[in-house]
């Protein structure tokens, strides 16, 4: 595709009219629904992007004809129906929608929660048959049940949100360890085996992999009481279907619900007929929303690579959406005004934000504090440094918090106030201890040399109690962020320090997941350590605040630095380096 060309999608099956009004906007977009195998081969050389839901099937065969695909996009989470290695070998970008249906299927679950809780489908039937009587179908509540979810991803996480609304316990089974597993408030992890034997409902989130192929045997509808459900909205082959089938035929379990069947939704499918089971046809992610959260997604990252790739980029940096900018961290208020004051008064981004692309858009690595100013000043779009290697790349450090100008009497009332946390004397020595013992917040230590481990209260959200701290002390004090634990030299270099808050350290996957989960972490206690920093770039605002369209804006971006580096203007430095703050 050269620079003059505009990209020419092709999109297979019905996609929600808000995401083809965005397409459209900016490439070619031919709808042709139906196509046969043989039509789309002979279709698929004239276009740069595909775009598919469930039925299309895109094999190697189907990819032998595609000499000018660049991405294949899913409208939809799973890539099931595409051969993603024969793509990926060719050089072709496939993407999908992750989150596009995660509340659609919280919703069904709890639905079906309540459907077999209170027996509707069967009082129904018994009432339109003449023989409703009340006595026979007496159900319960949910308010104190145990719900067991096994797999704790986005779509766990929300319906552990909901069902927690109801008063429901939440138990969960996740394999690998996840800090949002550890941040939620009132879910307990536990093995499988302790889930099945305690929970009242136990509903399926986890991937369909070798290791969870039947899951779910006999064995393991052995371990569950006999008032419990099974519910199944993700992958049929999750649980051993003749196993449940006896399980339910001899009342092993009260019930189950499924939306996915091994053999399909057919009628005659016995677990379909079964009179415990209540069995909905696969509809658990299908929404008006989710299709149209879906078309948007896909509709947007399309967007976002012809507008990346159109033109090989000299250095990785780009001009993509505000909105889709997030950060890891919170920010500190005051630090923004100073910084989009700078940046108003000087009509120039000298410095961009450093992002990691990711599924949801763009996590900002470092400048967090920049790219909300530049937001905070209505930009449209925002100029951004692309890290482009994979996360083994990227080091990561933990900053101090040096509380400054605030004196001790003042500081302890303020803590003491915040109904979040608790605070428990603890000596230097014994503090990093603590931490890992007790699972402290934080630990504060006084210039006098006393100090206290800092954890939030039973039932409190841990991730929320720091971040109320931090912003407590922030707005009360001067903070400022240090690496050094050693109090005679913080006192040296800022003698109005009152006391050194000391974070444990975090993990560069832990940031990620949390920042991709929604979840931010207090303001400055993380650090991104990536070489190849771009500086000094003195993008006037006005090109970002302009009317034109990312494509044009970035082909602008292009022949800027094509000129520079024609010139010499582009220098690279392998030293560590000191800047000055703007």
């Amino acid at each position: 595709m050269n620079e003059k060309q505009i990209p020419r999608v092709l999109v297979c099956e019905p996609l929600h009219e808000d995401g083809l009004e965005l397409l459209t906007a900016a490439v070619d977009v031919d709808v042709r629904a139906g196509l046969t195998p043989a039509e789309l081969c002979v279709l698929l050389p004239d276009y740069d992007g595909l775009i598919v839901r469930r039925e299309t099937q895109v094999t190697a065969d189907l990819l032998e004809f595609a000499f000018r695909l660049k991405i294949i996009g899913r409208a939809m989470p799973g890539l099931d129906n595409i051969d993603v290695t024969a793509a990926r070998a060719r050089g072709i970008e496939v993407v999908n929608a992750p989150a596009s249906n995660t509340l659609a299927i919280a919703e069904h679950v709890m639905g079906l929660l309540l459907a077999m809780a209170r027996r509707l489908p069967w009082a129904e039937t018994s009432l339109r048959q003449g023989a409703g009587r009340r006595p026979q179908h007496t159900g319960m509540g949910l308010y104190g049940k145990t719900l067991g979810i096994v797999g704790f991803g986005p779509e766990g996480r929300q319906l552990a949100l909901r069902a927690q609304a109801f008063g429901m316990k939440i138990l969960v089974n996740q394999p690998h360890f996840t800090p949002e597993l550890a941040l939620e408030a009132n879910v307990r992890s536990v093995d499988l085996n302790d889930l099945l034997a305690e929970s009242d409902f136990v509903t399926l989130h986890t991937p369909l992999t070798p290791e969870t192929h039947s899951l779910i045997g006999a064995e393991q509808l052995e371990r569950m009481k006999p008032s419990a459900y099974l519910i199944n909205t993700t992958h049929a082959q999750l649980v051993d279907e003749a196993a449940l089938l006896a399980a339910l035929d001899d009342e092993c379990i009260a019930g189950a619900a499924l939306d996915v069947f091994g053999g399909g939704e057919s009628p005659e499918n016995p677990l379909v007929q079964h009179p415990l089971v209540i069995a909905t046809p696969r509809i658990a992610g299908f929404t008006a929303d989710a299709a149209r959260d879906g078309a948007i997604t896909i509709a947007e990252k399309f967007l976002d690579f012809f507008a990346a790739n159109v033109i090989e980029p000299v250095l990785p940096l780009r001009i993509v959406p505000s909105d889709n900018v997030f950060p890891h961290e919170l920010y500190d208020q005051k630090r923004v005004d100073r910084l989009a004051q700078g940046l108003q008064r000087t009509g120039l981004l000298k410095n961009p934000p450093l992002v990691m692309q990711t599924d949801d858009g763009y996590m900002v690595l470092d400048g967090a504090t920049r790219s909300t100013a530049m937001r905070q000043l209505g930009l449209p779009h925002m100029l951004v440094q692309v890290f482009q290697a994979n996360t083994e790349g990227l080091q990561l450090e933990t900053w101090y918090h040096v509380i400054r100008q605030i004196d001790r009497a003042a500081l302890m009332e303020l803590l003491r106030g915040l109904p979040e946390i608790e605070l428990t004397p603890t000596s230097a020595r014994q503090a990093t201890e603590a931490q890992m013992a007790y699972g402290g917040l934080c630990y504060l230590r006084f210039v006098e040399g006393d100090g206290y481990l800092v954890q939030a209260k039973p039932g409190v959200n841990r991730l929320d109690a720091l971040n109320n701290l931090t912003s407590a002390y922030i707005d009360a004090s001067l903070t400022s962020r240090t690496l050094s634990r050693d109090l005679a030299q913080l006192q040296h270099e800022f003698p109005d320090m009152t006391a050194l808050v000391v974070f444990p350290v975090y993990s560069v996957e832990q940031v990620i997941q949390l920042a991709c989960a929604g979840r931010r972490l207090p303001a400055g206690i993380t650090r991104f350590i990536v070489p190849g920093r771009i500086l000094r770039v003195n993008v006037d605002l006005e090109v970002l605040r302009s009317e034109q369209s990312i494509r044009e804006k970035n082909r602008w971006l292009h022949e800027q630095l094509l000129e520079k580096q024609k010139n010499g203007q582009i220098r690279f430095y392998a030293e560590p380096v000191y800047l000055l703050d703007e």
